[in-house]
C-alpha cells in the first residue's frame, strides 16, 4: 500500500483508500464511500462476535427523538486491550492511515429478527442537544468504518437512500465513508438505515474517527 500520501492525522482520502487491492468506490458524486470484501477473515469475525455476545446491551442514541423504536439493536464498546481488537485496529490503520488516537473505541452491534436502526447520520447535528457534550473535546466525526461479521439469512441490509445504494451484509465486508462534504461541512447524503433483520441475526463492528484526538 502507498503510505506516502500526506494527510491530517484524523483523516484519510479517496487516493489513499484506492491503493488497497480489491477496494471499490461507490459511484456517486454526493459522497465518498468505499466497499472492500474480505477485509476480515472468518476467524477474525468469529473472535469479534464472541466479544459482542459477552458484553452487549440495549443500544441508545445521542439525541432522543421520541421514537422508542428508532434503534432497537444491542451495542457494546470493545476494549483496545483485547487481542482481536488490536488486530482490527492495525488493519484499519493500514487501510486508512488514520492515527489510532483519533478513533473512538470500537463498537459492536447485534441485531435479532425485527431489530433495526432507522435512517440516521453518524455525525452529530450541530443544532442537536448533545453536540457540545459529544464534540467539545474530539470534534466532529470524520470517517466511519463498518464491518459485517456474518452473512444474514434474510434482511439486515444497509440502505443509503439519498444515493440509491443498498449494501447487503456479507461476512468480513468493510464499508467506509466520509461524513463530510469536500468543504468540511456535514454531509446529509450519508443518511443510512440499518434495515430490519428478517431471519437469523446480524453482527456489525463500527469504528468512528474524529477531527481531534479522542478523550
Amino acid at each position: 500500500m502507498n503510505n506516502t500520501i500526506s494527510l491530517p492525522p484524523g483523516d484519510t482520502s479517496t487516493e489513499r483508500l484506492l491503493t488497497a487491492p480489491g477496494i471499490q468506490r461507490v459511484p456517486s458524486p454526493k459522497l465518498e464511500m468505499f466497499v472492500l470484501r474480505g477485509f476480515l477473515t472468518d476467524e477474525e469475525c468469529d473472535a469479534l462476535r464472541a466479544l459482542i455476545d459477552r458484553d452487549r446491551r440495549p443500544s441508545t442514541i445521542a439525541d432522543e427523538n421520541g421514537d422508542n423504536y428508532f434503534r432497537t439493536s444491542e451495542t457494546c464498546d470493545l476494549s483496545a486491550s483485547e487481542p482481536a481488537i488490536a488486530v482490527l485496529e492495525a488493519k484499519l490503520h493500514a487501510l486508512t492511515g488514520i492515527a489510532a488516537a483519533h478513533g473512538e473505541p470500537v463498537q459492536g452491534q447485534h441485531y435479532d429478527p425485527g431489530q433495526e436502526f432507522k435512517a440516521h447520520t453518524d455525525y452529530f447535528e450541530p443544532s442537536g442537544e448533545g453536540y457540545r457534550q459529544y464534540c467539545a473535546v474530539a470534534g466532529q466525526r470524520t470517517w466511519t468504518c463498518m464491518i459485517y461479521l456474518n452473512d444474514v439469512e434474510a434482511g439486515g441490509a444497509t440502505r443509503f437512500k439519498v444515493v440509491g445504494k443498498t449494501i447487503q451484509p456479507e461476512r468480513g465486508k468493510l464499508v467506509c465513508w466520509n461524513n463530510r462534504r469536500p468543504d468540511g461541512t456535514c454531509n446529509p447524503a450519508t443518511l443510512h438505515h440499518a434495515m430490519k433483520v428478517r431471519k437469523g441475526e446480524k453482527y456489525v463492528i463500527t469504528k468512528w474517527y474524529r477531527e481531534r484526538p479522542w478523550g
